[in-house]
């Protein structure tokens, strides 16, 4: 953007900032809400004596430690030096931790386990660009894993049985063809497989007798109803399903293995689909059933867990999660996440109903002033109701402030109310922040989620963050003239569309790994989305064939109406949003001598997982944002270690 267009944008965004400035809180430092946990993740061993997490190693790299529980002899066992570990599950066995890695974001997961007395860590899954997803381990056999591989088709994944403790991997259930996701009954073996019809979109229940018997359709979705599977039950003659068939939100139902019949309707909540299922893994009893509408809430199914639960909603403020429990079920490792504040982590002991605190994620959270998250329901022009959340800055009074809208990727997920690093940042720096579940985000029923179908770009997927931008300014929260819109991948997309169709809207943007045309996009998808590939053009729209579709939707082709400055980060080896997707929109820019700032992180995918690279960035965006709309930045100085490149 020229200068001169440029300069009373940033006169008024000045002046703002110095008149309420000083009334907020002291900054907290990015590190302290970017860099990596203190300690997270706490899983307890399938004995219950033990304790795994994820902390730093002495370098600064995420591992996976081991603590005896209540005692203090923490021990790194494995000895990642670079990209860190980012989740892991104890083996049955309780000798083994299982955790996944790719190389420089490429997606191309690789399962791992370590020995955790001898810290010999094995690649199980040595196969040279091969992706292992599917994971799953059972108490019944603890010295198997079942993993899916797409070894013998890179579009599909088959289902492999690994030894771990030769590391010997044996060809299982072959993939037909078109199946996304795969279930075990209590004999561990593969019973359900849950596909897709890549003509018409629908979904399919498939399931067969025994691990060796032919498969056979239960249920079938079509494109517009949810469905689900969750688990077998204990005999192996019902599955747990979720299912919207007959409702818009969808049930929790079991149904006869034989038949498909509905048995019994277990949950069902009218404003939302289901959430967390608490599954007692020897009964296979599902007892209890979160629901996140405003904020998440629990539903007890089980009379005996309910004591338990009445305990643990007296432990800490938040939202409640199950992150594991020992195979007695006597321990269960418990999280709570406030909005204001970092998660905390409690072993729950059953028998005394007592939870002892663990440890928090980002201790150093507590020394800070947070602000609080507000749900709220805004209502599009249309009258459709969206669920978002407002958090606005401390100590000033929310009345025409700087606003960032936030917008969620996916976009086939949500918002929920909750910590978020990015909305305390942004908040602390002086912006309110808005975020809003805009139709087509998922939990929210199948009509809400089928109304974005078709709805990209210039549709009322877009209207709706307008219509909330509109609703903040109306309010009086946000000055019309300092509005950002911020978002990554969908929200990236999100970000270029804003800039492009509503130019008038937006002080400025900024896209992490956003799409700019959206047939390019898709062409572009990994091989082993293929078996959904046809989903994302019934949702989107026929841009492979429709030139005129995916011309109307697609920002590149609009960048003659960009009016505000634009930051842009990409990841260099994206496997879902390829590179070019920020190339071209790059190009297209300067090509006009418009204002574009593009960063590019050569180590990394879609997001940023080092520590390092999110420092950079974030503190790009700080000094970004505080140019175009006034609001204070932490000193912003180069990280070492951080692998970019402004292109």
């Amino acid at each position: 953007m020229p200068w001169r267009r440029l300069f009373p944008t940033l006169l008024i965004a000045l002046l703002a900032a110095s008149a309420g400035a000083a009334d907020l809180p002291p900054q907290i430092p990015r590190a302290v809400l970017f860099g990596n946990p203190t300690k997270a993740s706490p899983l307890i061993s399938p004995d219950g004596t033990r304790l795994a997490y994820l902390a730093p190693s002495a370098a600064g790299v995420l591992n996976v430690w081991v603590r005896t529980l209540g005692k203090a002899d923490d021990a790194m066992v494995t000895n990642d030096t670079h990209r860190g570990i980012r989740s892991h599950v104890w083996a049955e066995d309780g000798v083994h931790l299982l955790y996944q890695q790719d190389v420089a974001g490429d997606e191309n997961w690789h399962v791992y386990s370590v020995d955790v007395a001898t810290k010999v860590v094995r690649d199980l899954t040595p196969f040279q660009g091969i992706r292992a997803q599917n994971l799953m381990v059972d108490r019944h056999r603890p010295n198997e894993m079942l993993v899916g591989l797409n070894l013998r088709d890179r579009k599909v994944f088959d289902m492999y049985r690994v030894d771990l403790s030769t590391g010997a991997v044996v060809p299982d259930t072959q993939n037909p063809g078109d199946v996304v996701g795969w279930f075990t009954d209590t004999d561990f073996q593969i019973r359900a497989a849950f596909a897709t019809n890549p003509r018409d979109g629908s979904s399919i229940l498939r399931v067969r007798d025994r691990g060796d018997a032919p498969w056979r359709d239960l249920i079938t979705w079509p494109f517009e109803e949810n469905g689900a599977a969750i688990a077998f039950t204990a005999d192996g003659r019902g599955l747990y399903v979720e299912t919207s068939l007959g409702t818009d939100t969808s049930r929790l139902v079991t149904v006869d293995v034989a038949s498909g019949a509905e048995l019994e309707t277990l949950a069902h909540n009218a404003r939302v689909d289901p959430g967390t299922i608490f599954l007692q893994p020897e009964s296979r009893v599902v007892q209890a059933v979160s629901f996140d509408y405003l904020r998440s809430e629990w539903q007890v199914l089980d009379p005996a867990v309910r004591t338990d639960f009445d305990a643990l909603s007296k432990v800490h403020a938040g939202t409640l999660a199950f992150l594991s429990r020992d195979r007695a079920d006597r321990i269960w490792i418990v999280v709570y996440r406030p909005d204001d504040g970092p998660a905390r982590y409690y072993a729950y002991r059953r028998d005394t109903k007592q939870a002892d605190f663990l440890f928090a994620d980002r201790p150093e959270l507590e020394h800070y002033t947070l602000a609080s998250m507000k749900p709220l329901v805004i209502a599009a022009r249309d009258g459709l109701e969206l669920v978002s959340y407002l958090t606005v800055p401390v100590g000033v009074e929310a009345r025409h402030l700087p606003l960032v809208l936030d917008v969620h990727g996916g976009p086939w997920a949500r918002d929920v109310w909750g910590y978020s690093a990015e909305a305390q940042w942004l908040a602390n720096r002086g912006y309110a922040v808005l975020q809003v579940n805009f139709r087509g985000s998922t939990g929210f029923g199948k009509k809400f989620l089928n109304a974005g179908n078709g709805q990209w770009g210039v549709g009322a997927m877009q209207h709706d963050l307008t219509d909330a931008v509109q609703w903040a300014i109306k309010e009086g929260i946000a000055d019309p003239k300092r509005v950002a819109i911020h978002g990554g991948s969908y929200g990236g997309y999100a970000t270029l569309a804003g800039l492009t169709f509503t130019p008038q809207l937006y002080a400025c943007g900024v896209d992490i790994v956003g799409p700019s045309n959206v047939r390019t996009l898709l062409q572009a998808i990994p091989p082993y989305w293929a078996p959904v590939l046809n989903l994302f053009v019934r949702r989107i729209g026929d841009v492979l064939t429709d030139d005129a579709l995916n011309r109307r939707i697609s920002p590149l082709f609009h960048v003659d109406a960009i009016r505000a400055p634009l930051l842009i980060a990409q990841g260099a080896n994206d496997p879902r949003v390829n590179i070019r997707e920020a190339d071209q929109m790059v190009a297209a820019l300067r090509a006009k001598q418009l204002s574009v700032t593009y960063a590019v992180y050569t180590d990394e995918g879609h997001g940023f997982a080092r520590p390092e690279n999110r420092l950079d960035f974030y503190g790009r965006a700080e000094a970004f944002l505080a140019r175009c709309l006034g609001g204070r930045a932490e000193a912003s100085q180069p990280v070492p270690g951080a692998n970019v490149e402004l292109r």
